[in-house]
């Protein structure tokens, strides 16, 4: 008799040992879960002052988008790098010659920052594709504005009839017209 008692008081125990366990690795992971959530939510999420931009751009980026807005946007509205394939960027960004214009060329390591943004952002080119320099020449564009019956001649200052946020590189505010 005193067996059967101590087989049932040992059942007992490993029941209670089983089940305490459980609830340790429960919370265990309740908590791990609760600071992977933290520390992911807070590199994602972009500050409140952020740039509102057509992608969402991870932190490694963002220093080299900062620095494409600063250097581009001070002369004409800074256009997604979507828009053009990367062959276009990669030219602008080695180029004095700007569009008549005689540009300063970024130096690295800005440069540098710059071109990963604009390479991770932008789109490949087809070989046999010429390289658009003109927006309206872009096959992205084309495709990004499928609908759209564009003025003539395209000019970067033509996006701010449709995206009158464009100015502060928010495309996807729209104007009331093309919200419908």
């Amino acid at each position: 008799m005193s067996n059967l008692v101590k087989r049932k008081s040992r059942t007992r125990q490993l029941k209670r040992r089983s089940w305490g366990l459980m609830l340790i690795i429960l919370s265990w992971s309740l908590v791990i879960g609760w600071l992977l959530s933290l520390a992911t939510s807070a590199h994602s999420a972009p500050p409140t002052a952020a740039v509102v931009t057509t992608d969402v751009v991870p932190a490694q980026y963002q220093l080299g988008q900062e620095l494409y807005l600063e250097n581009c946007a001070t002369c004409h509205i800074p256009l997604p790098p979507a828009v053009l394939p990367t062959q276009t960027w990669k030219n602008l960004l080695q180029d004095s010659q700007h569009y008549g214009a005689q540009l300063q060329p970024l130096i690295d390591p800005p440069r540098v920052l710059v071109w990963r943004y604009l390479s991770t952002f932008s789109r490949s080119q087809l070989r046999d594709e010429e390289t658009p320099y003109r927006v309206n020449n872009s096959r992205y564009f084309k495709a990004l504005h499928p609908k759209v019956e564009l003025p003539r001649p395209v000019q970067i200052s033509s996006c701010v009839s449709c995206h009158p946020s464009a100015a502060e590189f928010n495309y996807r505010r729209l104007s009331a017209e093309w919200e419908k």
